[in-house]
């Protein structure tokens, strides 16, 4: 059994910060790649960030700059660092783990609002 759960959402200002947190209930070196994602309302579900097991990254061009993702692989958490938050992003960001077993899995998302 593989779980994930999303933490660190909330209600910031535009120009303001948040840290989201990822806790697997496994291994994360058991994923070739873990990512968060992000849906706003009307709108497909899309790439913010992800990384890979060795470390390489890759970003929604309209995050670049801004969001860093990073792991903690003791801790078995993904985290995505989240500086200068624009309106436009908000949305219920939802965490994503690829396993090498060919299992997606999904936490249950966490709400992210930036407004004044």
């Amino acid at each position: 059994q593989v779980q994930l759960v999303e933490s660190g959402g909330g209600l910031v200002q535009p120009g303001g910060s948040l840290r989201l947190s990822c806790a697997v209930s496994r291994t994360i070196f058991s994923f070739y790649a873990m990512g968060w994602y992000r849906q706003a309302p009307g709108k497909q579900r899309e790439l913010v960030a992800a990384i890979t097991t060795g470390g390489r990254t890759n970003y929604a061009d309209s995050v670049k700059g801004r969001f860093t993702i990073s792991k903690d692989n003791h801790k078995n958490t993904v985290y995505l660092q989240m500086n200068s938050l624009k309106p436009e992003d908000t949305a219920v960001y939802y965490c994503r783990a690829d396993s090498f077993e060919s299992i997606e899995y999904w936490g249950q998302g966490t709400q992210v609002t930036v407004s004044s």
